[in-house]
């Protein structure tokens, strides 16, 4: 998936700036109201992007992952619930690249970009409720599956469930319309309101064997066990992302809103030095994970390109990378989108305003992936050289 930065730059970064300007417009009265944001994924469909990291041998517009995951953060900035769906996107087309065989994904690469399919995720391995039986030549899916983001208004969805009689994890790709799924709009969150990351029901649903990704499937080589750290990657440029974005609100909001404590030496709230003092610590955190993060993705795309040549020590040095990064945007983002209210004053709790929704975006997505994990994974090789070992979340 290397890019070709010429036809991106003409294609894709036009796109990119207009469907920005679309969401920030909404962002507010969306985020009040949760549920699909039907009319800004329409858009998106139009747009083209939902093809980005497709090779453009199979119709799509070849970026590779610094350019796709660029996206995600400049979306994030204005909007992160629909930087979260449409960077699970990519990360399902990834998905069955890396667990599925070519005469599978290509044929659903192919039509992703032909049709601007979108896909949902019904994965979430950590919610075994839904069972696999095996039948001659199929399969049947049966039972729940919660945290199903962007499922909702989507063509395919990646679907997981434990195989009734090994217990071991099956992965499909199938037709969200398929008979006997239902999606429910049970999704109600404080933050990342329009995720529709609610639940779904299984309900004997045929799988035939050609849709299952089963060869190399996840776990099986250094390159299928990048999928996690596109992931976290994924996670990192949308923190970093939402940073910037209320760091760039509040900025606002101090210039010509604000007014300076009236022990303040300074006649204008953005002169004051207590303010100055804190937006330069902001402008520090927020530098610092810049470089992390692009350092992160850096290192992945090289692994990426690698393909099955791949060894594990390279794919935990990036994983060390990713997880660096991940950690670093966590903290800053969440210190950013509370501590700048001190600068901002009072005035900017104002419910209407809703400057509340950066916070509540990232204190929701950073609570799924604990922190105090990938730091213990950083211990590990910082004291003992030892790279984090695979597993399907990290």
């Amino acid at each position: 998936m290397l890019a070709n930065t010429e036809s991106f730059s003409t294609t894709a970064s036009q796109s990119v700036q207009e469907l920005t300007q679309l969401l920030a417009a909404s962002a507010i009265e969306r985020d009040e109201q949760g549920g699909t944001p039907k009319a800004e994924r329409e858009a998106i469909r139009r747009s083209g992007l939902l093809a980005l990291s497709i090779p453009t041998q199979y119709g799509g517009q070849g970026a590779d992952w610094a350019a796709t995951l660029d996206v995600v953060r400049t979306f994030a900035r204005v909007d992160s619930s629909i930087a979260h769906v449409f960077g699970f996107h990519h990360l399902l087309l990834a998905t069955v690249r890396l667990f599925g065989r070519p005469e599978q994904w290509e044929r659903w690469f192919e039509q992703t970009a032909r049709k601007n399919w979108f896909w949902g995720n019904a994965l979430n391995p950590l919610d075994t409720r839904t069972v696999v039986q095996r039948f001659d030549d199929w399969y049947e899916f049966s039972g729940k599956k919660s945290f199903c983001s962007g499922a909702i208004d989507s063509e395919m969805l990646v679907a997981s469930g434990l195989d009734a009689q090994s217990h071991k994890l099956l992965i499909g790709a199938i037709p969200t319309s398929r008979s006997g799924i239902t999606l429910h709009h049970d999704w109600n969150s404080f933050g990342q309101r329009q995720t529709d990351s609610g639940s779904a029901l299984f309900e004997r649903v045929r799988v035939e064997e050609s849709e299952l990704l089963l060869e190399p499937g996840p776990l099986s080589t250094p390159f299928a066990c990048l999928r996690p750290l596109l992931a976290q990657l994924i996670f990192a440029h949308l923190f970093l992302g939402t940073g910037e974005g209320v760091f760039a609100e509040m900025k606002h909001y101090t210039r010509h809103e604000s007014r300076p404590w009236f022990r303040s030496p300074a006649h204008e709230a953005g002169k004051d030095p207590h303010t100055l003092r804190h937006y330069g610590e902001a402008w520090v955190g927020l530098e610092s994970v810049r470089l992390l993060v692009e350092q992160a993705v850096r290192l992945f795309d090289e692994a990426w390109s690698r393909g099955d040549a791949l060894d594990a020590n390279a794919r935990g040095r990036v994983a060390v990378a990713v997880a660096t990064a991940k950690v670093a945007a966590t903290r800053v983002g969440l210190d950013l989108s509370s501590g700048l209210f001190e600068v901002a004053g009072a005035r900017a709790t104002h419910g209407a305003l809703r400057l509340d929704r950066f916070w509540r975006n990232l204190r929701t997505q950073t609570l799924h992936d604990p922190v105090d994990y990938k730091l213990q994974e950083l211990g590990d090789w910082a004291v003992n050289d030892e790279i984090p070992a695979p597993s399907f979340y990290s």
